[in-house]
């Protein structure tokens, strides 16, 4: 009887879910991806009037808008350190979809990062990240272990925790994003990256030049990125292969960040290569980060329940093995060291022997455990000044006397049950089958959905073919709408040819002041960079939006209005009272390779366009000749 294709996914996934490898690569994943995350929302903090404003300070947006972003932040902190790492995950999800749905950051300030955040974000949820350098292995620890009984999260997952965001959101996007490309003319030519890289608003402060220049080194570049996001999908998971697409990733998303001002997108995608890292790595990294033995032991009551946890405490920092920890009752007779105290006297301290025999109690102990660890050093010199001392010994001292030792109820092994709804989950996910049943049908829901984009507005759509989907044209954009929302499912044609084709003016903005001097806002410098901190989604809105080859008179009043409200009030300016110019000048984006065309796009002078003058609150762009006639479209005003 043959085989449905369902079921053969099924028995795969269920290998990879048996399949148990180190933790570390999905911990430092989750830490860089949340890390990622806090900077984006302090960067949505910081210009909070600029892009959830109508008018920056003027027509304010949503209250509740300050309220989120510090609930947000406080979520993505909480992934970072591994604390209730999937209740902040759940939360982080969902603001992320709440502000890119129901914001302005879906119209007017998207480019493409934030469906790559919510894919990978929604993942977190189910992943066991916390498993590796969180603070939810020492919370569990703490909550659950008694004198005799250590808790410990396991310190290995499915491998499967590993392919699941270069599955679900790397590949869908690579091969996605290259088909898009073949549609393009600078990419058909090998120069996708060489053409954005010359234009003055999508460049770091970072000189290129030199690269820029060597024509064969920008080919290779740029067909050899179509090459690796054709091939990713299909050989990411093969051991083989591994290394080498880790090492091209790298050096993409690494050129990404230093090159371009869209640094958010290239960390973002960096961060997915902790998951590249082949496991032996992180087992190499373990071994030369712990010393070969030792540098204190430490003697414990093994029937006190805070000796444990300090136990517990110490060794979740000790990253390098500095301290062993031994209990008294088994290991106390062994130690020339505490030889001639008596069972009474080490019961009423903690000891400590360091590798020269020396013996310590006490305070001292947690001084050489401070020293011991490397990195808390500072704080052993702490507790050794004068004042601090004593003060410290009468604490230890007051908490040493009071403390308790376990009786019988006390070594009881905790209750492990679930919760109601963590039961609830098991039970829904089953057998290890059915597991992998469910495993398989979400990867085929996600799947179809995938390709209702990618064939829709990646091949249809390029080819003008688009017509051939009759009245199934409606359903399948409504899918896409529900697909980017929700599982960050979009087309990921950026950068392409219908966004460089004709884009040959781009514009600035100054100010006079009352001596008629000219100052330039800190927005676009002379040179026509988008200048710090104006990038991300402040980049997006400027330069994809607000000026694009099809230049649009509405669009860029509405934005130079906001650029100029959010600056103009943080510079103390009379926005009714000041005179605003807008600057333009002519740059060049052929399709062909030309040496030295950033510098010539750098170095075109400007011209006067036009003034933005200020009436009732609100901005009014007058353009002068010959501006005007390149303005293709301007839609009517909102009333």
């Amino acid at each position: 009887m043959a085989v449905s294709p369902l079921s053969r996914l099924t028995d795969l996934l269920r290998s990879v879910l048996e399949r148990q490898v180190p933790a570390t690569g999905l911990g430092a994943f989750r830490i860089g991806y949340g890390l990622v995350a806090l900077q984006e929302i302090l960067f949505l903090t910081h210009f909070r009037p600029l892009i959830f404003d109508e008018i920056p300070y003027l027509d304010q947006g949503p209250p509740m808008i300050a309220f989120f972003l510090p609930l947000w932040a406080l979520a993505a902190l909480g992934l970072i350190l591994g604390w209730h790492t999937r209740l902040c995950a759940a939360v982080n999800y969902v603001f992320w979809v709440l502000f890119t749905a129901f914001t302005p950051l879906w119209r007017d300030f998207d480019g493409g990062f934030d469906q790559m955040m919510i894919s990978s974000g929604l993942l977190l949820i189910f992943l066991p990240s916390e498993r590796a350098l969180s603070l939810d292995r020492l919370r569990l620890a703490l909550r659950y272990s008694v004198p005799g009984h250590r808790y410990e999260l396991p310190r290995t997952v499915p491998v499967w925790a590993y392919y699941a965001p270069l599955l679900i959101t790397l590949a869908p996007l690579y091969f996605d994003s290259a088909i898009h490309k073949l549609f393009s003319e600078h990419w058909r030519n090998g120069l996708g990256p060489w053409l954005p890289s010359s234009h003055p608003y999508y460049i770091s402060p970072l000189d290129l030049s030199w690269l820029l220049n060597i024509e064969w080194l920008q080919k290779a570049i740029g067909y050899t990125v179509i090459g690796f996001q054709f091939v990713f999908p299909f050989l990411f998971w093969h051991p083989r292969f591994r290394v080498p697409l880790l090492v091209l990733g790298v050096l993409f998303h690494g050129g990404i960040t230093i090159s371009f001002n869209i640094y958010p997108f290239g960390l973002g995608m960096l961060v997915h290569y902790f998951l590249m890292v082949p496991f032996s790595w992180w087992r190499r990294l373990g071994e030369w980060i712990r010393l070969p033995k030792p540098r204190l032991k430490v003697y414990y009551d093994g029937l006190c329940p805070l000796c444990l946890r300090t136990v517990i405490v110490v060794e979740h920092f000790d990253i390098r093995r500095a301290v062993r920890f031994l209990d008294l009752q088994t290991h106390a007779a062994a130690e020339p060291a505490l030889a001639g105290v008596n069972e009474d006297q080490l019961l009423t301290d903690l000891y400590a022997v360091d590798a020269q025999g020396r013996r310590y109690q006490g305070v001292d102990t947690y001084i050489q455990i401070l020293e011991a660890l490397g990195y808390t050093r500072p704080l052993g010199w702490l507790l050794r000044l004068p004042g601090i001392y004593p003060l410290a010994r009468r604490l230890y001292r007051h908490i040493a006397d009071s403390r308790r030792r376990c009786d019988a109820a006390c070594l009881a092994p905790p209750d492990l049950e679930p919760g109601p709804l963590a039961q609830a989950w098991r039970d829904f996910l089953g057998s290890p089958r059915k597991k992998a049943a469910r495993l398989a049908k979400a990867l085929v829901f996600l799947g179809l959905l995938q390709l209702n984009s990618t064939v829709h507005y990646g091949l249809l759509h390029r080819l003008g073919w688009e017509g051939i989907l009759g009245p199934a044209a409606p359903v399948s954009n409504l899918l896409l709408s529900f697909s980017h929302a929700f599982f960050g499912i979009t087309p990921h044609a950026l950068y392409l040819a219908d966004h460089f084709k004709g884009y040959e003016t781009i514009f600035a903005l100054t100010w006079l002041d009352a001596q008629g001097k000219e100052h330039w806002l800190p927005f676009v410098n002379r040179e026509g960079r988008i200048v710090t901190p104006n990038w991300g989604r402040v980049h997006s809105m400027w330069a994809n939006v607000a000026v694009t080859p099809r230049l649009s008179a509405y669009r860029l009043e509405k934005f130079a209005t906001k650029v100029i409200a959010f600056y103009g009030t943080r510079l103390g300016l009379d926005l009714e009272r000041t005179r605003f110019r807008l600057k333009a000048k002519s740059i060049r984006m052929p399709a062909q390779w030309e040496k030295g065309l950033r510098e010539w796009n750098l170095r075109q002078p400007w011209h006067d366009a036009g003034e933005l003058v200020w009436e009732h609150g609100r901005g009014r762009l007058e353009l002068w000749e010959p501006l005007q006639v390149r303005i293709a479209y301007s839609p009517p005003r909102n009333p």
